[in-house]
C-alpha cells in the first residue's frame, strides 16, 4: 500500500516552501491543498488545532506540525535517498542550530521590514541584514551550508530567497550588495530542480504584499 501524503499550505509561504523542498529531494509524491488563511478550512482546524496554521504536512491520517519538523521528518521516514540532515551528530546538531537560527533571527525582520512604515521598518531592515551577514558568514565559501551536499539549513533559508525583492523595495537596500556570497549561493540552490519547481515566483510574492497589507489593515 502507498503512503498517502497531503500537504496543507499557502503558495506565498517560505515554511511550506521548506516541506514541499524535502519531499521533492525524496521525490514523494503529494497531495497540494491550498488554504485560506483568512477563511481557516476544517481539515486545518483538525490537523493543527493548536497553532491553527500551515504547513500541515499529513501521512497516512497523521498530522506533522511545523516546518522545520517536518523536514526531519521527512528525512527520517524515507531514509536512503538524499539524505537532508548530516549523519554526524555533531554537525547533525550544527544544521539545527542553524536551522532554529533562521526561523528566529530572520523572520521577524521581514514582518517588520513589509508591514509597518518608520522607524521600525528601518530597525527591521539593519536587523534582517545582520542576520543574513551571519548567515553568509557561516556560509563561507562552501558551496552549501553542509558543504558540498544541499540539505537542512539550504531547505530552511531558501524559502525566503523569493521574498528578496519585495524585502529590497519595502526597505530600500540591495541584499546582493550587502551579502553577495549569500545570493550566489540562492542561485546555486535555485537551479536544483526541488527549488526551482517549489518556490514561488518572485514577481508574484511582489504583487502579494501590498493585497496582504490592505487585507491585514496597514494600508
Amino acid at each position: 500500500m502507498a503512503d498517502e501524503v497531503i500537504l496543507l499550505n499557502y503558495w506565498p509561504s517560505m515554511f511550506g516552501t521548506r516541506t514541499m523542498i524535502a519531499l521533492a529531494e525524496k521525490n514523494i509524491k503529494f497531495d497540494y491543498r491550498e488554504q485560506d488563511l483568512f477563511n481557516k478550512s476544517s481539515i486545518l482546524l483538525e490537523m493543527n488545532p493548536v497553532h491553527k496554521k500551515i504547513p500541515v504536512l499529513i501521512h497516512n491520517g497523521k498530522p506533522i506540525c511545523e516546518s522545520l519538523i517536518q523536514v526531519e521528518y521527512i528525512d527520517e521516514a524515507w531514509p536512503g535517498k538524499n539524505p537532508l540532515l548530516p549523519s554526524d551528530p555533531y554537525q547533525r546538531a550544527q544544521a539545527k542550530f542553524w536551522g532554529d537560527f533562521v526561523d528566529k533571527k530572520v523572520y521577524g525582520p521581514t514582518r517588520l521590514i513589509w508591514g509597518p512604515k518608520g522607524e521600525e521598518q528601518e530597525a527591521g531592515a539593519k536587523e534582517f541584514i545582520e542576520m543574513l551577514k551571519t548567515l553568509e558568514s557561516e556560509l563561507g565559501d562552501k558551496v552549501y551550508f553542509g558543504g558540498e551536499t544541499f540539505g537542512y539549513v539550504d531547505i530552511a533559508l531558501i524559502g525566503f530567497y523569493s521574498w528578496f525583492d519585495v524585502l529590497e523595495k519595502f526597505g530600500n537596500f540591495s541584499i546582493e550588495l550587502e551579502c553577495p556570497k549569500l545570493i550566489a549561493w540562492a542561485k546555486r540552490c535555485v537551479k536544483r530542480e526541488s527549488v526551482a519547481k517549489s518556490l514561488p515566483v518572485s514577481e508574484e510574492i511582489t504583487k502579494f504584499v501590498p493585497e496582504l497589507r490592505k487585507k491585514i489593515g496597514i494600508e
